[in-house]
């Protein structure tokens, strides 16, 4: 694996650690966050989040992160799954 490959999966893995303990914590979930389907809707069938946890995520992803969605309209699309949520982030820190 090349140098710049294995630095973007050690980033993107290092930041979906880090959304899942966020997404734990925010949601207050009995579950390891390694146990977090980084596929799962995060709404609905997936995780249950409401829109009470989603605007407890937002406000966390942008405090930890600089991840700011409360004003974007394209944050719906942006939080449908903890994958989505990391290649946003990592979009923004022009690691994508």
């Amino acid at each position: 694996m090349t140098t710049d490959l294995s630095d973007y999966v050690a980033s993107r893995v290092a930041i979906l650690d880090r959304v899942r303990q966020i997404l734990r914590d925010t949601m207050k979930l009995k579950i390891e966050p390694e146990a977090i389907d980084p596929d799962a809707p995060l709404f609905g069938t997936g995780l249950g989040m409401d829109s009470v946890d989603a605007v407890e995520l937002v406000v966390q992803l942008d405090a930890v992160f600089g991840l700011e969605l409360a004003n974007s309209p394209l944050a719906s699309t942006k939080i449908r799954t903890v994958n989505t949520i990391v290649d946003a982030i990592m979009e923004v820190r022009g690691e994508s």
